[in-house]
């Protein structure tokens, strides 16, 4: 492996699946190289065979491997970073322990500003670009997904926070703002939420259940029909290389539906459509 990252490279963290291993094939089939951060030895062979991506092994919460990318990435250049690794947390968050939503904030929020960190002098250098991907949902606001959505409000905000700081040395920050996905991180908010359950105490359970467990099935049929991860990837590429980027990107016609909805509609109103549509 090359000590310096490939010129012109673009670095998208969380590769293995999803929206992340959508956008390095769609990146390097067409002439971009791609530094792919993955978590595992298996998932850097399986990115590892696509052309013109290069694996790092990087779980974006653990110091000494971002660390290591900085270090990798000193004195080099960069022609984007895709801040895409992370995770859903979901449960009440009357009932969500602590640990949970740190937990959630850790991934989604805090260690994209780690990255970028690692990443900025090299994008610096190489007049690159940042694209963070959010969500609708940080916009909006959902039951039973508030550490979810919590996290994803931070990243709309910071996004902007950010391009104006780096406005000085041409470094454009959008945000990417999807709404349902079928990607692999909702079957494992699937996975945690009958977790939470089982640790909820039973007045929580009385309380929460069957509204818990319809929340879970209404989100497993969204995701059955949500959008390709590839029409994400898309708009990343026009984030990257488009002469006149956004700054935000709404990805879906959920997600625009949503936006409209909660920009005319007064809370009460917005809140019970909500609720109508979550049938919870």
């Amino acid at each position: 492996m090359s000590t310096a990252p490939p010129h012109g490279a673009v670095l998208v963290t969380g590769a293995s699946t999803g929206i992340g291993r959508a956008t390095a094939e769609r990146l390097a089939g067409a002439g971009t190289p791609v530094l792919a951060g993955v978590r595992r030895e298996a998932d850097a062979d399986a990115v590892g065979a696509i052309p013109g991506v290069e694996p790092v092994i990087l779980d974006v919460t653990n110091a000494d491997h971002v660390a290591a990318l900085a270090e990798r990435l000193r004195g080099g250049s960069l022609r984007g970073l895709v801040n895409n690794a992370g995770i859903a947390v979901p449960g009440p968050l009357e009932a969500l322990p602590l640990d949970e939503l740190r937990r959630q904030f850790e991934v989604n929020v805090f260690a994209y500003v780690a990255i970028a960190q690692a990443a900025i002098p090299a994008l610096r250098t190489g007049r690159g670009r940042i694209v963070n991907i959010g969500s609708i949902l940080g916009r909006v606001g959902q039951a039973y997904v508030g550490a979810y959505v919590g996290s994803k409000g931070a990243v709309h905000l910071m996004s902007a926070s950010l391009r104006q700081e780096l406005r000085p040395w041409g470094i454009w920050v959008a945000c990417v703002e999807p709404g349902v996905i079928a990607t692999p991180i909702w079957d494992k908010g699937e996975h945690a939420t009958d977790d939470l359950t089982e640790h909820m105490t039973g007045e929580q359970r009385a309380l929460y259940g069957t509204s818990l467990t319809t929340f879970r099935d209404q989100v497993s049929r969204q995701t059955r029909h949500g959008i390709s991860p590839d029409d994400v990837a898309e708009r990343i590429a026009h984030a990257l290389f488009s002469s006149r980027p956004k700054g935000y990107y709404l990805v879906g016609k959920d997600a625009r539906f949503l936006d409209a909805m909660q920009r005319v509609l007064p809370v009460r109103a917005r809140d019970r459509l909500l609720q109508r549509l979550l049938s919870v």
